[in-house]
């Protein structure tokens, strides 16, 4: 995935080739993650640099969206960062700095949108005598199963994950994905951190697992040649557990949420209400233009669809997650 020949390293259209997420669904999206950045900057009372870090940027669709959607005297504050392995694409604006880890010492909104679930992770599988051993994977795809779970990952099956003695059930080992958030969260000095992915908490973890590769828009073996996305959904429970672990009790972590991404986009102004129909006799170019919003955030709301994504918010500071979500018509700062 992430060596000289993986999949994340090669060119050409780059993930947006392969499979549909939410910044590519619909400019609408890095609209309401502009938003969420200037409800971060109010929060932290308009800093003279505000921050915004694009997380597995892609080829910077989101960082470059959002610039652009930014009111200009927000833009004028602000320094965007494009984090990705990849080299940096033609094109991309060149007030977008292009890095291969988030800076530190961080004041505003770090965006994570469809990282985590393709951080590495260890998968389990419940032998025939009831013991969750790792599964080994050879270069064509083929699975095995190899020594026992012991240790840390363990631990974590323990506290995350439980896994019955029935034979075949799965897992997939979060601790890869806890310490990928805990870091990333830790470049922030005061803000907001926002993971947006393909989850599941305690409540409802997946019997068999979800690992899957993705090959031109179309679900495929996850077979490790560097062909193809391989990707497993994430325990955003335990990611979030983890950061506030790691730092309490100096800091005193605020709560963190998570919800819904229909939830939080419509609390960002992305609703998918259709225009009404007088519109159409009284000026019928911007009736046309309002359904195609309209359609398109029905997309990125959709129940079964992208809608489903799960949004953790952690917050950095004096920074309240929740109220960063109260459905406000008209911010004033856009």
């Amino acid at each position: 995935m992430y060596g000289p020949s993986g999949f994340y390293r090669g060119g050409g259209e780059g993930p947006a080739g392969h499979f549909r997420t939410s910044v590519h669904a619909s400019p609408l999206f890095a609209r309401a993650v502009a938003r969420l950045l200037c409800r971060v900057d109010a929060a932290l009372g308009r800093p003279p640099v505000l921050d915004f870090v694009d997380m597995a940027a892609g080829r910077g669709e989101l960082a470059g969206g959002v610039l652009a959607a930014l009111p200009a005297d927000v833009a004028a504050r602000t320094r965007v960062y494009a984090v990705e392995v990849a080299g940096r694409p033609e094109g991309l604006d060149p007030r977008v700095r292009w890095l291969a880890e988030p800076p530190g010492g961080l004041t505003g909104l770090l965006f994570a949108n469809e990282w985590l679930d393709n951080v590495p992770v260890d998968v389990a599988q419940v032998d025939a005598a009831g013991v969750a051993r790792r599964v080994l994977v050879c270069g064509d795809g083929a699975q095995r199963l190899g020594e026992p779970v012991t240790g840390a990952a363990a631990a974590w099956l323990e506290r995350w994950w439980p896994l019955p003695g029935e034979e075949g059930l799965r897992a997939e080992i979060g601790l890869p994905r806890d310490e990928a958030w805990t870091s990333a969260v830790g470049a922030l000095d005061a803000g907001l951190a926002v993971a947006a992915d393909y989850a599941h908490t305690a409540a409802a973890r997946p019997p068999f697992g979800t690992l899957t590769g993705f090959r031109a828009g179309r679900e495929t073996p996850p077979v490790p040649d560097g062909s193809c996305d391989i990707t497993a959904h994430v325990a955003l429970d335990a990611c979030a557990a983890a950061h506030a672990t790691r730092c309490a009790p100096e800091c005193a972590p605020p709560d963190a949420l998570m919800r819904p991404q229909r939830e939080a986009l419509h609390a960002l102004g992305v609703t998918g209400v259709r225009p009404p129909l007088a519109l159409a006799r009284t000026d019928p170019a911007a009736y046309v233009r309002a359904l195609a919003s309209a359609s398109q955030a029905a997309e990125l709301t959709a129940p079964g669809g992208l809608g489903d994504f799960l949004w953790l918010l952690q917050p950095v500071g004096a920074v309240n997650a929740a109220a960063l979500l109260v459905d406000v018509a008209d911010d004033e700062e856009q």
